[in-house]
């Protein structure tokens, strides 16, 4: 994990950035950063985050209503959980708060720049609650994760298949078809989704009426997603037609094998079907790695299944490592203790 995140870090520092730091691509980075910081007891990487925040001022994106712009207020949350500085999320507070007024009456159909003002698209599950949900964490308020909750709710209706327990990208792509005649679900897009819900629950208080609910839904696409794993223990682009796409793909892995290991963590999945699951996806996240820690095989931003290779890296499938990597050390040691 380290080999990795360093890799990252230096990457960074030697060849500038690629993206704006604030940009939702960096910002689902700076997650398993975080995590990776919090576990190893690593100052470097938490001081490396604070130096972000530090050059953003404390600031979200430009896009107010955006979720993408906002995914960054996730860390600053959970740094404020670490530090307690109130600037840390003071300005991400004014912006909640204006989210939460915002009427939110519109359809989630993908015309008229709805992603402007809606999480009218599945990516948006890992950038919008999640952020409102470490808020409430932060700041002892639960209005902010019943923000989430209701908005969540409103996306679920729209993009979720309740027969295949998987999200469509966005509105777009409900009716389109893969090579094979199946229905389009992307790897990374349901991996967004995925990541995103655990993060949400980790927010709820157990007693929180609205938790049942999410961990069924959690529950249901667990299990879809786990008898979707290839053989050589990756999820390919798309999730039902991985024949058109041959090949594994690091980001969506990361994020199941994030999400997976989650619910072996809190007790939520069984041991033995699961344990194997989470076992290949690790190796197979660890076979993506270049000798000097770059991870390869991550599909390059976009919205669909489409073609990787050994050389193809985003900071956003670094994250999703890292992440994954977090929860399986916390699972063995955990085992090893007891």
């Amino acid at each position: 994990m380290k080999k990795v995140a360093n890799w990252q870090l230096n990457t960074w520092h030697q060849n500038g950035w690629s993206h704006p730091k604030g940009d939702w691509t960096n910002a689902a980075g700076y997650t398993g950063i975080l995590e990776l910081g919090k576990l190893s007891k690593d100052k470097k990487y938490t001081d490396f985050l604070i130096g972000i925040g530090n050059d953003l001022d404390w600031n979200t994106g430009k896009r107010r209503f955006m979720a993408d712009d906002y995914c960054i207020g996730q860390t600053y949350a959970n740094l404020y959980l670490i530090y307690h500085d109130p600037k840390m999320i003071a300005k991400f507070q004014v912006l909640a708060d204006s989210i939460i007024a915002q009427p939110h009456t519109e359809p989630l159909d993908w015309k008229n720049n709805i992603q402007m003002r809606e999480w009218a698209w599945c990516d948006a599950m890992y950038m919008g609650p999640t952020s409102l949900s470490y808020l409430a964490t932060a700041t002892g308020d639960q209005k902010y994760l019943d923000a989430a909750v209701k908005l969540w709710w409103k996306t679920y209706h729209y993009l979720y298949d309740p027969a295949e327990h998987l999200y469509y990208r966005d509105g777009s792509y409900l009716d389109k078809k893969e090579k094979n005649g199946q229905k389009v679900f992307w790897s990374r897009g349901n991996g967004w989704v995925l990541g995103g819900l655990v993060r949400v629950i980790d927010n709820m208080p157990v007693n929180y009426p609205g938790r049942p609910k999410f961990i069924q839904l959690y529950k249901d696409m667990a299990a879809r997603v786990a008898s979707l794993q290839q053989p050589d223990g990756s999820w390919h682009a798309s999730l039902l037609d991985p024949a058109s796409y041959p090949i594994r793909e690091a980001s969506g892995t990361g994020f199941y094998g994030y999400a997976l290991l989650w619910g072996l963590n809190n007790g939520i999945l069984d041991k033995k079907t699961y344990w194997p699951v989470v076992q290949k996806a690790w190796i197979a996240l660890v076979d993506c790695m270049h000798p000097d820690g770059m991870l390869g095989y991550v599909q390059p931003i976009g919205a669909a299944p489409d073609k990787v290779n050994e050389n193809s890296t985003e900071i956003y499938g670094v994250g999703s490592f890292l992440l994954t990597g977090t929860q399986l050390y916390k699972y063995i040691e955990h085992n090893r203790i007891n």
